[in-house]
């Protein structure tokens, strides 16, 4: 509480407040437009934050990047076509949704759950910050090794009814996350001698090309069907909602928590945090048939996560000066240009200051309910243009936005190719979302196994030597064997209840 009141005091500025307001309906506007993930939205505000305070500096990113995630669920649910990484992993179920006529329901859920999710996770972290950063100083090569195998377990309870289409799909994303520079030996890989691939592809490019242009495929290929139309009613966004929060409360009290331990390790961030909600939620759900048909049981889960999570990984960057994810690397560049060291000395020296982010992603997230409503009854409206000439302005501003990751031409061939890839794959019934899935997880693991192996000279028990390691990869070779164990312990019991059977047939007397 002593560090709680003077963070107050600085937010609590009109200097502050304004750049706040004005943080949000950046973030907003950024996070709603596809290629503009929340990573470009908070480079392009570098250049304002020369002439702004420290405070206020951490403040604009902080709340950017709060509303920048949910504004990506907004096109996701719409038009399939994720704002944001994060919103991949709900994606197809927000769409779902849309299909029904209750697109409108859907992001509601999404907004009230992201609210409250980034409520609890800054409450949480501003509690809990020192012990969380701890924790994640103990994550070496050999956690995050199984915390990604953990991550790409995922893929089997989001792949629906077809697991081997959905491994299929994994595969190729992990193929696609192994192009260019091979990490430790520096050798080209799936280049075939194209320059432009050697820096491999870029995982905005890969997201655009798989859900947006393949969503443009799809729709160029029924126009003439008229698009999708939601809900019309004023009160429709926020009607039932509080209904549906309250029955998933669990997953809802589940998400931040898995959000903000997640989003505490370096390098995780809020992608891996709404996946493994996502998956979590319906490996526990009592109706898990109804995942993918326009449930919004996985929805509560992810959002109220991702959000947290976008809290948390401020954690290790302004603790230790390990970045969480690629946002946190940038605000790490931002305090050394305000002549700030982050460090564990940082709460000794400044934490009036590390605590103002956690104010400012309180105050974001109160903002985010009110602006966040009307971005979805402005959005909606692009559901009424015709599909032939909503499409192609899609397509556009995919292009556009790919090309301005690397002012390439490449980012543009990545996009159609994929795109043309994602469209046959799911005219065959393939999944698209775990390809995306493998291309997070896919680099992340590869360069920690190839890194423990040898800083383990080859020994391969070495990934079972450190306490955590130890305890992630015996959960997960539990998790993978799992369908295996469920067969032969349903034999065992078939065959048990065949012999009691056979038995009672034999001595119907009981003698």
């Amino acid at each position: 509480m002593e560090n709680i009141l003077p963070a107050i005091k600085l937010v609590f500025s009109w200097k502050v407040l304004l750049v706040i307001i004005g943080s949000c309906g950046f973030g907003l506007f950024t996070g709603a437009m596809p290629g503009i993930s929340a990573t470009v939205a908070v480079a392009l505000l570098v250049p304002v934050t020369f002439y702004l305070s420290p405070e206020a500096a951490l403040a604009a990113m902080a709340t950017a990047v709060a509303l920048a995630i949910f504004a990506g669920d907004i096109p996701g649910a719409l038009l399939r076509i994720p704002g944001v990484p994060s919103s991949a992993a709900y994606a197809d179920e927000a769409y779902a949704m849309t299909r029904k006529g209750l697109g409108e329901k859907a992001l509601g859920v999404s907004l009230v759950c992201s609210v409250l999710g980034g409520l609890l996770g800054a409450v949480a972290l501003s509690l809990s910050a020192p012990m969380l950063a701890e924790f994640a100083l103990e994550f070496q090569y050999y956690e995050y090794f199984w915390l990604a195998c953990m991550g790409l377990t995922t893929a089997a309870f989001v792949c629906g009814d077809e697991p081997v289409k959905g491994m299929i799909s994994i595969c190729i994303g992990l193929l696609l996350s192994m192009v260019g520079f091979d990490m430790i030996s520096g050798t080209p890989r799936f280049t075939f001698g194209i320059l432009s691939l050697m820096e491999g592809i870029h995982f905005i490019s890969a997201l655009i090309g798989v859900f947006a242009v393949g969503e443009v495929c799809r729709n160029l290929t029924r126009v003439g069907k008229g698009p999708v139309v939601v809900g019309t009613g004023g009160g429709h966004v926020f009607k039932g909602t509080g209904r549906i929060v309250w029955k998933y409360k669990w997953n809802l009290a589940r998400g931040p928590i898995i959000g903000t331990v997640i989003g505490a390790l370096p390098g995780a961030g809020s992608d891996m945090a709404a996946w493994v909600s996502y998956a979590v939620a319906k490996k526990f759900s009592r109706e898990p048939e109804k995942f993918l048909t326009g449930h919004p049981e996985g929805i509560v889960a992810a959002s109220s996560s991702n959000n947290a999570s976008t809290c948390a990984t401020w954690i290790p960057s302004i603790v230790f000066g390990i970045p969480g994810d690629s946002v946190t690397a940038i605000v790490i560049g931002v305090l050394f240009l305000k002549g700030l060291e982050p460090g564990p000395a940082v709460f000794l020296e400044n934490a009036p200051l590390v605590y103002s982010i956690f104010v400012s992603f309180f105050i974001a997230n109160i903002i985010l309910l009110p602006m966040g409503f009307l971005a979805i009854k402005i959005s909606k409206q692009m559901l009424r243009v015709p599909t032939e000439v909503l499409m192609p302005l899609v397509l556009i501003f995919c292009i556009v936005g790919s090309f301005a990751i690397n002012n390439s031409i490449m980012g543009v061939s990545i996009i159609l190719v994929l795109g043309f890839l994602s469209f046959i794959m799911q005219e065959n019934g393939f999944p698209v979302a775990p390809l995306i899935l493998g291309m997070i997880m896919g680099e992340l693991l590869e360069e920690n196994f190839m890194q423990a192996m040898i800083a383990a000279d080859g020994n391969v028990l070495a990934f079972f030597s450190r306490p955590i390691a130890a305890s992630l990869g015996i959960v997960t070779i539990l998790v993978w064997f799992s369908p295996l164990l469920r067969m032969v312990f349903a034999r065992i019991r078939q065959q048990v209840g065949w012999k009691a059977k056979s038995n009672r047939n034999e001595n119907p007397c009981g003698s």
